[in-house]
């Protein structure tokens, strides 16, 4: 057992010892960058309509038990958007990434315990579709309720519960490791914050 760094890229130890180099200038820098762009990416772009209506999620935060839902709200908008922008840069990775990695484990709590349910429409809801006038819907639109949208509901639920664990995971990641090679707490700071 070696006990290296998780990112060593000592000859010694690596199968093809001449690329050494271009793990540790090229590969590993991209890569890490690459994901810690992502990651900051996605949190900002789905924080995005969070933060342009703030107290949106007031109900829903009050029912997970995050009281006064009118502070948590926007709170939490601001984190994911303004975090995902500064995970993104890298710039104070470490703090933001643990606490969106907390928020994000929230979530995905959440999706493991209150699933979007079986299906949109009622058995009189999937008969109406039936027999209704078929301008009301696109044909796709009716494939996708024919069950009462019970396969469309869980598709969403388990799109759901993968992201929240990706973003979970890649926030804990950074958490864990900090903003790596070419970020700006690297780059101001000339230390992993």
């Amino acid at each position: 057992m070696s006990n290296d760094a998780p990112f060593s890229n000592d000859r010694n130890v690596l199968i093809l010892p001449f690329l050494s180099g271009f793990y540790e200038k090229f590969a590993q820098p991209l890569a890490w960058t690459a994901f810690r762009v992502a990651i900051g990416g996605m949190l900002a772009f789905e924080g995005y309509p969070k933060i342009m209506a703030p107290f949106a999620q007031i109900g829903f935060l009050e029912k997970i038990g995050f009281h006064p839902g009118w502070l948590w709200s926007p709170t939490l908008a601001a984190m994911q958007f303004f975090g995902g922008i500064l995970i993104a840069l890298g710039l104070f990775t470490r703090p933001v990434a643990l606490a969106n990695a907390f928020m994000l484990a929230i979530t995905l709590w959440f999706h493991f315990i209150d699933p979007y349910g079986h299906a949109f429409l009622t058995e009189a809801g999937i008969q109406a579709l039936k027999t209704a006038d078929q301008t009301m819907f696109t044909p796709a639109g009716v494939r996708r309720l024919a069950d009462g949208g019970t396969a469309f509901l869980e598709l969403v639920q388990s799109k759901a519960e993968i992201t929240s664990l990706f973003w979970t995971g890649g926030a804990a990641l950074f958490a864990a490791f900090g903003g790596g090679y070419c970020s700006l707490d690297r780059w101001l700071f000339k230390k992993h914050f």
